[in-house]
């Protein structure tokens, strides 16, 4: 009977000690751990510091139907087609498209101001065709067009700014027209800016190119806006 509870005893006591062994190993074991991930996060954390210079840079497209892309799907949109472009050359860019159908120079100096709330390094303007098609007087399109690169450039002093230039049709008179299509070239000079003469190069007039309105272009003629506005924009990179 006492051997067996030697036994026992025994027993017991080399449980308790591999117990205890396990305990203190798996402690030593979680200390060293936590010693080396510190020093091994630091280090990760030196290898891969976060890089301002990886953010990428805004190209806000500030604009009507032309630039949201009326009557096409919005990937077929001239803007998203820059976007493409800008990927396939791997640049630090990165497109947003505020064009909203049916505005005018008024409507888009009214709500530039909310649009400025994010940053912007390139803003391409492109307002002044639905002005032009209603007749409004050439001067006050001039004076919105002005005070929104004006509002552009007191938020973002550095931003470079693009103006897309647009005709229209001779609806309202060839003095008119002709006045019209002047205020692009004479804003872009005053502001020293960069210009688009026409944003419809090439596509304008052409029935294959446009939608049945005549004025908006097709997917197909979205692709050649886009090489007008890359013939100029690209210049920036």
């Amino acid at each position: 009977m006492n051997t067996y509870k030697n036994i026992m005893n025994n027993l017991i006591k080399k449980r308790s000690a591999y117990i205890l062994l396990i305990f203190f190993c798996s402690v030593i074991s979680c200390n060293n751990n936590s010693k080396e991930s510190a020093p091994q996060k630091q280090e990760e954390a030196k290898g891969n510091p976060i890089d301002s210079s990886t953010k990428k840079k805004n190209i806000l497209f500030f604009g009507n139907s032309l630039t949201a892309g009326y009557g096409v799907d919005p990937s077929e949109a001239y803007p998203a087609l820059i976007q493409d472009k800008i990927d396939s050359l791997h640049l630090n860019y990165k497109i947003i498209n505020a064009g909203v159908s049916g505005e005018t120079t008024s409507d888009g100096n009214s709500r530039i101001d909310w649009i400025l709330k994010q940053p912007i390094d390139i803003f391409v303007l492109e307002l002044g065709g639905n002005d032009g098609l209603r007749g409004i007087p050439l001067s006050v399109t001039e004076k919105n067009l002005q005070s929104i690169i004006d509002k552009v450039k007191a938020k973002y002093p550095e931003v470079k700014i693009i103006l897309e230039g647009i005709q229209i049709p001779p609806n309202m008179g060839p003095d008119y027209t002709t006045k019209f299509k002047e205020i692009y070239p004479r804003l872009a000079s005053e502001n020293k800016i960069e210009l688009i003469p026409f944003l419809l190069k090439g596509v304008g007039g052409d029935p294959k190119l446009n939608q049945r309105d005549g004025i908006h272009p097709t997917a197909e003629g979205h692709k050649i806006v886009a090489e007008n506005v890359w013939e100029v924009l690209k210049k920036d990179f």
